[in-house]
């Protein structure tokens, strides 16, 4: 529903000679002018979100029925799914051995008919009156002897007539069915004609890309005449959706550019070459190239904002500690801000373990050079460490400072904040952008880098982070080896498991065993840690050092066990995802994860990736209860150790709906375009936005597309887009 709009406006009274409709014209057109809209379909309408004729329009059919292409009663064979359009003959119901309702219908065409049952839907019966128009898709199967469908799917068609029969999004409840709205879209089109429907997109761009103009792919999307019309139709609509969005972020991207002043960084000193000297291993062609693209944004005068995506064991905090060097060599502090405390604390280990020996030049020392100094922060900080670190940031002699979000919070105060890096998945927002300028000295931004260790598909990466520039990380630093991931299906394959966990324990290496729940769920039939642990201790694992670490242990018992396990005291880890981040075992070469087909393909893959850090050939076994016939999730992660490939693979197989979620308010806008099926059109749409963009900054000479995103975007989208 758009808001913001009051269906007065009497566009359609207009001569024909004023102006082309805009979406704004559309929007200010209530659906109660359309024929056959009374107060009861009136309030049904505005039930489904259907205010305007703009709503209207873009109520896009859930599928199409190709009347070229049905089939007739007499050629449905039993056991295969056909789509069939007949006439409702008549209609019972009746209440079968368990009370539940049956209603069976005779339904047929003029070359025989056969019989639909619904099981426990009492509903259908006043559906299927007699003589209803109905398009059915199922399996008939012979019953008694005769042709029968149970369940199939059901679109009223009415008495639609054309070749080609659009199905809209039906509801019951506000009582509304398709042929009804398809009426209401073609009286709203047909007054449209006169005056056409105005298109946003420059003509050129339309040539170049073979799209259709905005009024003929409106007209093909509702009333096709064949079904490449339809293709062709949600093409170009999918394409305006893609450029809305696309629109917005190159918008944002150019106005941070171009409004918030940064630092220009000296890139060149001395700290990251006597970093990589003393690196006892060479960079891998992705991390140079991603260095060098973070050199030349620091270098410029306005603030990077840049996403480092790399899969697990790629380099990353490599990269990002490059980049925090070369606003230190400039006289500036870096910081780093990871999402929970076990993961800032693993950091700072890290980093002090990378930086052991490199020094600052300081012209005001006798020695001429100061050790680097790397501080944690973290709420497990407290007293006078706590009150030592604060001081050192706020006169300039910590350089760079690791830890949670409360590193913009209002007691931290730095002497010159110059590049913050950010490790998470989720975006790093205008909110937080706010707290970082507040925290900058003289109206100055500091630099930004957010890493994320879940390789996003590009196509995603340009819609959900589409206001960063984005360098990858997609080969694997020298010593990583790859890990051998099998699939144990059943538990006669469960115990080759266990014996590779044997077998790498008596050559003194580590496991992780990993369990999707703490306590035993009689729902889910799912092995919890709790209750693995005490099996494994006295069965397949017996004799081995075993320890259990999930989420609700006190945080002094987690480190003691994690500390433990690090240290080689214990053999085997049981323990939850907890682990999934922040643990590095190097020795650790065998990982078994439990009931493998609950999880998601990202986060088996981050857990696969906690084995396989050190020179040892390692090993992930995913066990699932038996399954006849294929798993592609874990067959994916069998296939192949490649994050960017599977993260492709689970965009696929999830849809693009959970990835959607992440983004902010506007982009529910993508009715038609998917980020799946749509790679290419979200590239051509991203390359457009720039185009128009890049000399037209507040799209002076694009006035149409700036006001549609003006209606088609939050208040707050607007705000922050056109106040500046």
């Amino acid at each position: 529903m758009v808001s913001r709009c009051t269906p007065t406006f009497s566009a359609w009274s207009e001569p024909a000679a004023v102006s082309e409709l805009t979406l704004r014209d559309l929007a200010g057109i209530g659906v109660e002018r359309l024929k056959g809209v009374g107060e009861k379909k009136l309030a049904s309408l505005h039930e489904v979100g259907v205010h305007t004729v703009l709503d209207l329009l873009t109520t896009y059919p859930r599928r199409w029925v190709d009347r070229t292409n049905e089939a007739r009663v007499s050629d449905l064979e039993p056991g295969r799914e056909a789509l069939v359009l007949v006439a409702v003959r008549s209609v019972s119901k009746r209440i079968g051995r368990n009370r539940r309702p049956i209603v069976e219908a005779v339904v047929g065409d003029g070359s025989g008919r056969f019989h639909v049952v619904f099981f426990n839907q009492p509903w259908r019966e006043k559906q299927f009156r007699e003589g209803l128009q109905v398009a059915l898709f199922g399996k008939p199967e012979l019953y008694r002897g005769s042709l029968q469908m149970t369940n199939p799917i059901v679109d009223l068609i009415g008495d639609r007539t054309g070749r080609i029969v659009p199905i809209y999004p039906q509801s019951e409840k506000a009582q509304l069915n398709t042929w009804e709205i398809a009426g209401w879209v073609e009286d709203a089109l047909q007054r449209c004609e006169p005056r056409g429907i105005a298109d946003p997109v420059p003509l050129a761009v339309l040539a170049r890309h073979g799209l259709l103009d905005r009024h003929t792919a409106l007209r093909q999307i509702h009333l096709p005449e064949t079904m490449a019309e339809k293709s062709e139709a949600r093409r170009r609509l999918a394409f305006d959706e893609l450029l809305r969005v696309q629109t917005v972020l190159v918008m944002r991207k150019r106005a941070l550019e171009r409004e918030a002043r940064g630092i220009v960084h000296v890139v060149d000193g001395e700290l990251v070459p006597r970093l990589r000297a003393a690196l006892p291993y060479s960079l891998t062609g992705a991390q140079e190239r991603a260095i060098a693209e973070i050199s030349v944004d620091l270098a410029a005068p306005h603030p990077m904002h840049r996403l480092l995506q790399g899969d697990v064991g790629a380099g990353k905090t490599l990269v990002a500690v490059c980049a925090m060097l070369m606003g230190v060599q400039g006289g500036h502090q870096s910081a780093l801000m990871a999402p929970t405390e076990v993961l800032a604390e693993q950091h700072a280990a890290g980093v002090r373990r990378l930086l052991e020996g490199v020094t600052v030049p300081d012209p005001g020392n006798l020695f001429g050079d100061r050790p680097l100094r790397v501080e944690l922060l973290t709420n497990r900080v407290t007293g006078g460490d706590r009150r030592d670190v604060l001081s050192g940031l706020a006169d300039g002699t910590v350089d760079i400072v690791i830890g949670t979000h409360a590193l913009i919070q209002d007691a931290v105060s730095f002497h010159s904040l110059g590049v913050v890096v950010v490790d998470e998945q989720h975006r790093f927002g205008v909110e937080q952008r706010a707290a970082l300028r507040a925290k900058a000295a003289d109206g100055t931004v500091p630099d930004v880098l957010v890493m994320t260790a879940t390789p996003i598909p590009r196509t995603a990466a340009m819609t959900v982070y589409g206001d960063l520039d984005v360098s990858v990380l997609d080969e694997l630093p020298p010593g990583r080896t790859p890990i051998r991931t099998h699939w144990a299906n059943g538990p006669m394959m469960e115990q080759a498991a266990w014996g590779t966990v044997r077998e790498q324990v008596g050559e003194g290496r580590q496991a992780y065993v990993v369990c999707p729940l703490i306590d035993e769920s009689e729902k889910l039939e799912v092995a919890s840690a709790q209750e693995t642990f005490e099996r494994l201790v006295h069965d397949e694992l017996k004799g081995l050092r075993l320890g259990l670490l999930h989420g609700r242990l006190p945080s002094s018992e987690k480190e003691a066990v994690m500390d433990a396990f690090r240290r080689g005291d214990l053999d085997v880890l049981v323990a939850t995802t907890v682990i999934e981040v922040g643990v590095d075992v190097p020795n650790a070469t065998v990982m078994v994860i439990l009931d493998a087909d609950r999880f998601g393909i990202a986060q088996l893959h981050q857990l696969r990736g906690r084995v396989g850090r050190g020179a040892h050939e390692s090993e992930c076994w995913l066990v699932t209860q038996q399954v006849e016939g294929s798993n592609p999730r874990v067959e994916a992660l069998v296939e192949s150790t490649d994050g960017f490939f599977l993260a492709e693979v689970d965009l696929d197989l999830r849809g693009e709906g959970t990835l959607m979620d992440t983004a902010q308010k506007g982009r529910s806008d993508l009715k038609l375009a998917s980020l799946r099926r749509d790679r290419e059109l979200v590239q051509q749409a991203r390359a457009v936005a720039f185009e128009l963009v890049d000399p037209d900054p507040t799209l002076e000479q694009h006035p149409l597309l700036l006001d549609e995103v003006r209606l088609l975007f939050t208040a707050d989208d607007e705000e922050f887009l056109f106040k500046s």
